[in-house]
């Protein structure tokens, strides 16, 4: 039994990867789909983010089973909650790649965003594309090191999110009402799709080490 137990856990990390890793090629093409206006790569991320849903579906189902059936102590507890509200962050993650290439294929074929501000939505789905990528990586290896780039990653989308609403709402803003907000949305997607692997990297530090600090509590 305890060897069943063992490989039920090893599924439980297995399947996290795989559905981080579903989140990383949506992003990535998202974040393209986005800055060249590509309407097909779009409705593919669009149409993928079913996928990644029933991935987390049957990831808490599993969990679930385990601890109804196993009933977990100690780490072995940890794992099977982290891995539960893991997967919820993961399934958000997969909804603002899709938030974003819808941004794309309701504009299409103009671009998202105007000309001043391409560089900087450029440079924020680049970070997100690299954080989603350390994201695989973390949940595969549960090197922590990873965990901390992750969070100074997120600092540079955070100042990058600052800075388009200096932007919009400054007096040289010669954008229209929809260019406003297309480009907050859009910045809030980007962001928010790093807050989350922030939330997850803090999660998986508490899984390898046990210890949970308030003041950097979960999103």
């Amino acid at each position: 039994m305890r060897e069943v137990f063992q490989q039920e856990l090893r599924e439980v990390q297995d399947r996290l990867v795989e559905t981080a890793q579903l989140v990383a090629d949506s992003i990535e093409k998202a974040t393209r789909a986005f800055n060249s206006s590509d309407v097909s790569l779009a409705e593919e991320v669009i149409a993928d983010d079913d996928r990644i849903d029933q991935l987390t579906v049957a990831l808490d189902e599993l969990a679930i089973t385990i601890l109804a059936r196993q009933q977990p102590v100690a780490r072995d507890l940890r794992i099977v909650v982290s891995a539960l509200r893991i997967s919820a962050s993961l399934e958000r993650m997969g909804d603002m790649s899709t938030h974003i290439s819808q941004l794309a294929r309701y504009r299409f074929p103009d671009k998202v965003v105007p000309k001043s501000l391409r560089p900087t939505f450029a440079e924020m789905g680049a970070l997100d594309v690299d954080i989603a990528r350390k994201l695989v990586e973390l949940l595969r290896t549960e090197d922590v090191v990873l965990a901390e780039e992750i969070r100074n990653e997120d600092d540079k989308i955070d100042a990058l999110h600052l800075s388009v609403f200096d932007k919009v709402l400054g007096e040289t803003w010669k954008g229209q009402a929809v260019d406003t907000v297309d480009a907050t949305l859009a910045s809030r997607y980007h962001e928010r799709f790093a807050d989350h692997a922030v939330s997850i990297s803090k999660k998986v530090q508490y899984l390898v080490t046990g210890d949970w600090d308030p003041e950097k509590s979960a999103l």
